[in-house]
């Protein structure tokens, strides 16, 4: 009998889903901490272009992730908080001159959204209550 992880998914589907995401989300880091760095020490654009568009791409893969896999990670507050962050890197287009700030206030909203409570993620903002969802596959 072959065996099945808690999410009813065979070992071998279990673990490509669970390094794909780990994956996803290790480029994604690198990609946001290259573009980072750039942004805050004011260096040219040239240099850390490509982190930004490695963090944009594996971002918006890892949110669709997400979307596909129960779409009520949309109205939970780890859901919601992520496309606040979404928005607010459109800021930096009116407000170029506070790249940095935003910046670093998507950065520390990002802590809160991942490490913060279960019952603070999964809290449902149409709810107004913790609402569970499909068991997700860590990464």
């Amino acid at each position: 009998m072959k065996h099945k992880s808690a999410n009813n998914l065979s070992e071998v589907n279990f673990w490509l889903q669970r390094l794909s995401k780990t994956s996803l989300r290790a480029i994604h880091i690198m990609g946001i901490v290259g573009a980072g760095g750039g942004i805050i020490v004011g260096a040219d654009k040239q240099l850390w272009i490509n982190y930004w568009i490695a963090a944009m791409v594996t971002g918006c893969l890892l949110l669709a992730w997400e979307v596909v896999r129960d779409w009520r990670w949309l109205i939970q507050l780890k859901g919601v908080l992520t496309l606040v962050k979404v928005a607010m890197l459109a800021l930096f287009i009116p407000f170029a001159e506070f790249k940095t700030e935003i910046f670093l206030f998507i950065i520390l909203l990002s802590v809160v959204v991942s490490h913060g409570p279960a019952g603070l993620r999964h809290y449902s903002v149409v709810h107004r209550k913790k609402i569970d969802t499909k068991k997700e596959i860590k990464g």
